[in-house]
Parts: structure tokens; C-alpha cells; sequence
């Protein structure tokens, strides 16, 4: 199964951390992480579960929660979450999933059955509260995940779901954005009534006013 932008997130139910997750139900009306490791203790993902954990205030501050996935079993989660807290210095305070029968990962596409499972298991999932799929990236397992580009395209996501703009290339929160190409000049007149940099009649570049709600910064 190939997960496509837009579709619908399969549900599920399966064992947690935290008790048993059925999907939808837990994610309510947040948005959220859905991102996933081939298996426990492996030093790559022990980085990345702590970068995550450090992130708490980050999530909070968007409406979103996050979920972990490993493919092994929930007694070596509670292991791993030790060496996590004690490594990285931060404390796994969201579920991981123990898909050790990968239902999961085999319901969202991340193992191609002509590869190593634990190679192809390491994905990531943003997830709007309409349980729709906005974002996919996969990762090889040599390369640390950078969640701060999460974050990055979480904010844009939020902001261009609210206001007519597009963000583009390396935007942060706060800075300029773009006037969306189906909104005409006379409406962009009066959306935007601060005015507009027009670099050509396409891109029309545009600081934001207080009054229009962008996520907070980092």
C-alpha cells in the first residue's frame, strides 16, 4: 500500500507505551506525528526519540501530538525508553507503538516486501485533525531525522490552512510569505491591506500583520 498526500490515515489499534492506541480516537481534533524506527537500541533512533521528547513544549504550543513506532516488543520499549532518558537526557513522555507484528508499518506502506524491513522503516507522518495525510518523508538509517524541519513544515501547514498564502523556499514562522495564485489582486487588496512586494504577477511576496494568526516561533 502506497500512502498518498490527502488521503485519509488508515486507523488502527495496537499496543502502546501507554496502553492501547486506537488511532483516530487518540488523535481527536490535534494534529498529528506519526514516525517510525526498524527496531530498539539502535543509536540513530535513540537521537531521535530524545529530540522529540526535548520537543514537548513545541507540540504542545502546535495542538499535536506525536507517536513513536518501533517493530519490536513493548518490553523492550520500556528498556529503551531508560537508556533514552538516561543518553539523551529527556524523558519519553509519548507513546511508542510496539508493531512487532507490523500492522502498522505494513498498513502505511513502509515496507516494500523486496526490501530489509529495517531498512524501510523509518518514516514520517504529519497528520491534519481531519485525519488527513500532509506530509511523508522517509529516511535511510544512517541519517538522523531533522525535526526541526517538521516543525518548520507543521508551521506552514497551519498558517497556509488559515490564511491564502503559500511559504516558500527555507521559511520560518514570522517571516515573509506568498499571496496564494488563485487569489486575484482586487481580493489580495483586501486580505492583505498592508501591501505586497511583487517580484512578478505570480509571486507576490507579503509580511503578515499582527492580526493575522501565524504559529509561534521556536
Amino acid at each position: 500500500m502506497t500512502i498518498q498526500l490527502g488521503q485519509t490515515a488508515p486507523d488502527f489499534v495496537q499496543d502502546s507505551t501507554q496502553g492501547p492506541i486506537h488511532f483516530h480516537s487518540w488523535l481527536g481534533s490535534d494534529w498529528g506525528i506519526l514516525f517510525s524506527h526498524p527496531k530498539d537500541f539502535t543509536p540513530v533512533c535513540t537521537t531521535e526519540l530524545g529530540a522529540v521528547a526535548r520537543l514537548a513544549p513545541e507540540w504542545a504550543r502546535r495542538n499535536t501530538k506525536v507517536l513513536g513506532l518501533s517493530v519490536d516488543e513493548l518490553k523492550d520499549h520500556n528498556a529503551w525508553e531508560a537508556d533514552i532518558a538516561e543518553t539523551q537526557g529527556s524523558t519519553v513522555d509519548f507513546p511508542i507503538l510496539a508493531d512487532a507484528d507490523k500492522k502498522v508499518a505494513t498498513l502505511y506502506g513502509m515496507i516494500h516486501p523486496e526490501a530489509d524491513p529495517k531498512v524501510t522503516v523509518r518514516s514520517v507522518f504529519i497528520i491534519d485533525p481531519n485525519k488527513k495525510i500532509r506530509l511523508t518523508l522517509t529516511y535511510p538509517p544512517s541519517a538522523g531525522r531533522s525535526f526541526d524541519e517538521i516543525l518548520r513544515v507543521l508551521d506552514s501547514l497551519q498558517l497556509t490552512d488559515s490564511q491564502k498564502v503559500t511559504t516558500p523556499a527555507e521559511w520560518r514562522a514570522g517571516e515573509e510569505v506568498i499571496i496564494a495564485p488563485s487569489v486575484s489582486d482586487d481580493e489580495a487588496r483586501k486580505l492583505f491591506p498592508q501591501g505586497w512586494k511583487a517580484l512578478k504577477p505570480y509571486l507576490r511576496l507579503v509580511k503578515l500583520s499582527a492580526d493575522h494568526k501565524t504559529p509561534s516561533v521556536p
